[in-house]
């Protein structure tokens, strides 16, 4: 990676991060996560304007014990976002400078710091819009002023190859897991630039109905019972993840703190064994969840 941060050490780890990615205004999530005996696992927070309340519970919670984790929100996105209120689709984002700015100083308001770890391209523009609104340029200047320490980008199909071939980007935030590995051949060409790959959705249960292929025996039974050894099944996803060399970090969203417990401790066991990640690899072939060139897909 290109800067000299903690960041970058941390990427060579392995761990997973929380992701306060809906509001909990009931339960605090935020400052359960990090407490002991699993807050060891749990070093890196992911968040983002998008993600409602979640910024202001993050610092009014635990921005008191800022040294202790690292931080990573989101840019372009639109400052006025009311999860609660009406929407018509997806939420439209706005690369523009001056947006991009505010959103950083919201951003580090409602967080209760002054500079973010990491500062991520949200929703993965293309590389038009990157240049045209000069997105690497204002996040530069930022760092220059001390307010974000590295650049990321929170990427997909269509764009992802090209964000890739770019070469410029310190993390790519990518969704993968045993049950999606559509992108599974770019962990190698993301590595080869330098930056760290951080993975979203690893253990997303919703991707059972997501095959990267149509194949006449999928199944929606997965038939791994006998390799859990005590994992869950979804600390099992977790930890198969894990057993790529080219991922730096998981992030793992949650609904409660005996959620966060559990995959903390999945996470702790490590890399599964080689011949039990190759089983089931094997199986999953089977079941219909295969790699795809993630070149000639688009979404």
């Amino acid at each position: 990676m290109r800067g000299q941060h903690q960041l970058h050490s941390f990427l060579t780890k392995r761990s997973i991060i929380f992701s306060s990615g809906t509001s909990h205004s009931e339960v605090d999530l935020p400052s359960t996560c990090l407490r002991k005996p699993y807050d060891r696992s749990i070093r890196f927070i992911d968040t983002s304007i998008d993600y409602g309340e979640s910024e202001a519970l993050i610092g009014r919670h635990i921005g008191h014990r800022r040294s202790e984790y690292l931080l990573a929100s989101k840019v372009g996105c639109p400052l006025d976002h009311k999860p609660e209120g009406p929407t018509d689709g997806p939420l439209v984002h706005d690369y523009s400078p001056a947006n991009i700015r505010a959103g950083i100083e919201q951003s580090l308001s409602r967080l209760r710091t002054d500079y973010l770890d990491l500062a991520q391209v949200h929703i993965g523009p293309s590389v038009g819009i990157l240049q045209r609104d000069d997105v690497l340029g204002t996040l530069e200047r930022a760092r220059e002023e001390g307010k974000v320490r590295a650049i990321g980008i929170s990427s997909t199909l269509p764009n992802l190859s090209d964000h890739i071939d770019l070469g410029v980007f310190e993390t790519f935030q990518i969704s993968y897991s045993a049950l999606d590995r559509s992108l599974e051949n770019t962990l190698p060409l993301i590595n080869a630039t330098g930056a760290g790959v951080i993975v979203r959705g690893g253990t997303a249960r919703a991707a059972l109905a997501k095959r990267t292929v149509d194949s006449q025996r999928a199944s929606p039974d997965l038939f791994l019972n006998d390799l859990l050894d005590g994992d869950s099944l979804e600390g099992f996803l977790l930890r198969f993840v894990m057993t790529r060399a080219e991922v730096s970090t998981v992030i793992v969203g949650t609904a409660s703190p005996e959620h966060v417990r559990e995959n903390a401790k999945a996470a702790a066991r490590g890399s599964l064994a080689v011949d039990v990640y190759a089983e089931a690899r094997r199986r999953l072939e089977f079941a219909g969840f295969h790699t795809s060139d993630s070149r000639d897909q688009a979404i």
